[in-house]
Formats: structure tokens, C-alpha cells, sequence
């Protein structure tokens, strides 16, 4: 596998992109129609460099506010179109607000990670709830080579 940030295709032109990397753009691209096509915003890009085919995409935010928002809106999006329908979203955080501690009674925030991502770690000295979608950041790597391996 292999990684790249999502600024490297946003803001380059597909002229001046490796083919490896503009094939991964394409594979990202969500469609508006007449509005033209455009990436997630994401931070990270996880993509398998034999096929190009993009595996997951992670966001990144020390708070969440309206950037949790913005992970579900675009895990929607990208389960909309066959080809990216099984891209698993993600989001890493320091969760400084500690939004995600309590998994009941859940703040907005929680709720959105639990229902409209694929998953959320949380890079924190403070204890939290852990879930099937909300962890600790310690088992990312494991988490993500499970994935790999499925």
C-alpha cells in the first residue's frame, strides 16, 4: 500500500501528476453532474499502487466541529457511486473538546463518527468509551492491517 495527502491531488493538475497518481484521483472523484467532479476533503489517501484502487481516506482535526460533519457527508458520497462504494473514511483526532468520550449519552459529534464513518481513533491520554467505530489510537496500525488483509 502506499499513502499520499489529499493537497498532492487537490491542487495539482491531472498534466501534472505521475499515471499512478492520476489514476488514484480518478478513483476518488465524486461526481456532481453538471457541477463537475471533485475530491473528499481528506488528509490522507491509503491506495494500492498495483491497481490504483483506493482503500481508505482519513481526515484529521485536533476539534471536531463542523469537520466530523464534513468525514460523514463525504463516507455518503463516496458510498454512492460504484467505484468508490467500499472506500472506508476515517478520522483521527486529539478529540481536545472531548466530544467522543461518552458513547451514551452521545454528543452530535459521537453520533455522526458512529453512524455515518467507517471509524475514529483518538490520539489521547484521557479514557474513552471505545466501540466498534470509536478507539483509541493505539490500535489504528492493527485496525488497518486487518483491513488490508480482508
Amino acid at each position: 500500500m502506499k499513502i499520499v495527502e489529499g493537497n498532492t491531488l487537490e491542487r495539482k493538475s491531472s498534466e501534472n501528476l505521475t499515471e499512478e497518481l492520476n489514476r488514484v484521483k480518478r478513483n476518488l472523484l465524486i461526481h456532481y453532474g453538471e457541477f463537475g467532479s471533485h475530491l473528499p476533503d481528506v488528509d490522507l489517501i491509503i491506495y494500492n499502487p498495483k491497481n490504483c484502487e483506493v482503500i481508505a481516506v482519513i481526515s484529521s482535526k485536533v476539534t471536531l466541529r463542523e469537520r466530523i460533519a464534513q468525514t460523514g457527508y463525504w463516507k455518503l458520497k463516496l458510498s454512492t457511486d460504484c467505484v468508490t462504494k467500499n472506500i472506508k473514511v476515517f478520522f483521527i483526532t486529539p478529540d481536545e473538546d472531548g466530544t467522543l468520550t461518552k458513547k451514551i449519552p452521545a454528543k452530535k459529534g459521537r453520533a455522526i463518527v458512529e453512524v455515518d464513518t467507517d471509524g475514529c481513533y483518538v490520539m489521547s491520554d484521557v479514557k474513552i468509551e471505545e466501540s466498534d467505530k470509536v478507539k483509541n489510537f493505539s490500535n489504528f496500525i492493527q485496525d488497518l492491517k486487518k483491513l488490508l488483509n480482508n
